[in-house]
């Protein structure tokens, strides 16, 4: 696994398997989880996969931290595809973690790193459109709002639409941000 971006930011590690499984119990950020979680191992099969992603380069994920190094949430890039420089980011936070300023850091430092780092120009990510939340992350994170994909995703019998957005290594850095508590790196 690579060295994170940030010092908030670590590889993920079997200790942090309780914490996933009550992540993926959490109404809202159950449909986050490609495969469900439903038990510790199955949380630390998670984890495993994480650092086989990792080490295929195919995928880069990291913890985003408290100030005692407790992970709260999950930054990645993913379906990193060489041959045209792109690849995908998504973020969650469990719910007492946001608000805090640390998905946009997040999402600002892993971008800038997969940008020098593993050479990629074209960074996308996509929300529900109903989820304004995460819109602001994107848009604070200097990601270009780009259209609307219509019934993009089904959650049960539901579909939403999807807001995709895009940041190029050739955009401006967006302006800094920093925690309730005045500083970047830890909230």
């Amino acid at each position: 696994m690579p060295k994170p971006p940030e010092n908030w930011l670590r590889a993920w590690r079997m200790d942090d398997a309780p914490m996933l499984l009550a992540a993926a119990q959490e109404p809202s950020l159950q449909q986050q989880f490609v495969q469900p979680i439903s038990s510790l191992d199955e949380a630390e099969k998670w984890i495993q996969d994480r650092g086989a992603d990792s080490a295929a380069g195919t995928a880069h994920a990291w913890a985003i931290c408290g100030e005692n190094d407790e992970a709260l949430g999950l930054v990645t890039v993913s379906h990193i595809e060489p041959r045209h420089s792109t690849g995908w980011v998504a973020y969650w936070l469990l719910p007492q973690a946001r608000g805090k300023g640390l998905a946009v850091r997040s999402v600002r430092a892993i971008s800038r790193w997969a940008f020098d780092e593993l050479g990629l120009f074209r960074l996308e990510l996509g929300h529900r459109v109903d989820n304004t939340a995460s819109c602001r992350v994107a848009r604070a994170a200097g990601y270009a709002a780009e259209g609307i994909e219509r019934s993009r995703l089904r959650y049960g019998d539901k579909r939403y639409d999807v807001e995709r957005h895009a940041r190029l290594a050739t955009d401006p850095e967006p302006g800094e941000v920093t925690g309730r508590n005045g500083f970047p790196g830890r909230s």
